[in-house]
């Protein structure tokens, strides 16, 4: 399942894991959602995760930063181990960037102010200095003139796109996105995932769970595919494209392609 890792750190493109999920369960009551869920993402890796609705896709990027807690297995991020211990866990929250699918933006506070809030109340930054990082971020997506607006002037787009430059001013070493694009028109979805395509080009490491395999051709050094709780099949875009192993896969990539 890591060959891919493996064949991409032989060319230099992936450092070592910085992500490890190691036989991973979880259940809401009983309702068994990821199953013995293992994977690894090196440093500077891209990998999206795909599959149909129900498949625990997004419980398991969640559990990654603890939003959701596992019953049973082990998840280490950047050297920390995912426990109940809630120093560890602001350690880890500090270093990973999340964007979701709703913008989850404070709508009486401007876009500055969204972007500003945590490098000044969690990193203890100077206001000036923050709000320095932030228009940078702002300009990085391509809206700072949206900066002394509220969320609600905005378009779905613009707002996703501000939810992006806010994680970015935590400076995380990771990001993680869950289906950043499902609640958007189609005609905003593309200036989100063209952010998305730069912050790849930049090394960032990254996780996201989407719909979009254009954006997974493009960006991703593995896609993993999951379906029942279960990650089903793992490997290169082109792999996975254009030789499915399993029945599960190909249907779900028939699904997906009649869909658009």
């Amino acid at each position: 399942m890591n060959q891919t890792m493996s064949a991409a750190n032989a060319i230099g493109l992936v450092g070592a894991p910085v992500i490890t999920l190691d036989k991973v369960n979880k259940w809401y009551g009983a309702m068994h959602v990821l199953r013995d869920v293992s994977m690894t993402v090196g440093a500077r890796e891209r990998v999206v995760v795909c599959g149909p609705s129900g498949s625990g896709k997004s419980t398991m990027i969640r559990c990654i930063n603890r939003l959701e807690v596992h019953q049973e297995g082990k998840i280490v991020v950047d050297g920390t181990e995912l426990t109940d211990d809630l120093r560890a866990l602001d350690t880890i929250r500090r270093e990973v960037g999340m964007v979701f699918q709703s913008f989850n933006l404070f709508p009486h506070l401007t876009i500055l102010e969204n972007c500003t809030l945590a490098p000044i109340w969690v990193r203890k930054m100077p206001k000036a200095e923050a709000e320095e990082l932030a228009m940078s971020y702002l300009r990085r997506v391509k809206i700072p003139e949206q900066a002394l607006k509220y969320p609600g002037q905005l378009s779905g787009g613009q707002q996703q796109r501000v939810a992006i430059a806010r994680a970015l001013c935590m400076k995380p070493k990771i990001m993680l996105f869950d289906e950043p694009t499902s609640a958007l028109d189609p005609e905003m979805i593309k200036e989100v995932l063209d952010t998305m395509i730069e912050l790849a080009e930049d090394g960032m490491t990254m996780v996201c769970v989407t719909h979009e395999m254009g954006f997974a051709r493009q960006v991703a050094h593995r896609v993993v595919f999951m379906d029942r709780g279960e990650i089903v099949e793992s490997g290169t875009p082109e792999s996975m494209f254009e030789n499915p192993q399993t029945e599960r896969l190909k249907l779900f990539l028939s699904q997906i392609l009649r869909g658009h």
